[in-house]
């Protein structure tokens, strides 16, 4: 998947702030507690929006949901200021009732748009990269890698004449066909973004 300079940089913060929060000096999982806490302050945060999403986009984990594989993963490849309005992407995410409404906060406040598409996409590649379900914004975690999707892309091949154990010579066939999957993601990707008015990206 082909990450924009934004995303890119904001995915590493966004990953480091979870596992920074994820346990106490006595190594216990505190992460909840802390989530929580961190939606307790959601409003006094807002002034680091601008300038440190990714601090307060953790408050969002885990109550983000995507209906739209194909076109989280082009908003990926976006700028901010390729972004399209937060109206066009509300079919495509969805909150549940405590992150719904901290979106109401949000929006309340200058570029709080941008944030909201921002926590968003850092959701969904987060996820991706944890190998979550579908429904959670995920698919795979690397390219190169079988996922739920892929293996439905498999299924055919494998029921037509595969048994026992697959040969090391499958795992490049593998890998292309990983790599056709990607493709038809980005082409339907491209294909939303572009019914939203916006330029297509090569």
């Amino acid at each position: 998947m082909k990450l924009s300079h934004y995303f890119e940089d904001l995915t590493k913060s966004y990953h480091t702030e979870l596992e920074d929060m994820q346990l106490d000096s006595e190594g216990k999982n505190v992460l909840r507690v802390r989530l929580e806490q961190k939606r307790a302050q959601f409003k006094a945060l807002m002034p680091m929006i601008e300038f440190a999403p990714e601090m307060v986009a953790v408050a969002f984990h885990g109550r983000v949901k995507f209906s739209n594989l194909h076109a989280m993963a082009q908003l990926a490849a976006c700028e901010p200021d390729e972004f399209p309005d937060w109206s066009a992407l509300r079919d495509v995410v969805s909150f549940d009732p405590i992150a719904a409404t901290l979106v109401k906060v949000a929006l309340a406040e200058p570029g709080g748009e941008q944030f909201i598409i921002t926590t968003a996409c850092l959701e969904y590649l987060h996820g991706k990269n944890d190998g979550r379900d579908a429904n959670a914004g995920v698919d795979t975690s690397d390219p190169d890698e079988a996922g739920d999707d892929t293996d439905d892309l498999h299924e055919g091949t494998s029921q037509a004449g595969e048994t026992g154990k697959r040969e090391d010579g499958d795992h490049q066939d593998e890998r292309d066909e990983d790599h056709l999957f990607d493709g038809d993601l980005d082409k339907s990707g491209a294909d939303w973004m572009a019914e939203q008015g916006f330029d297509r990206k090569d």
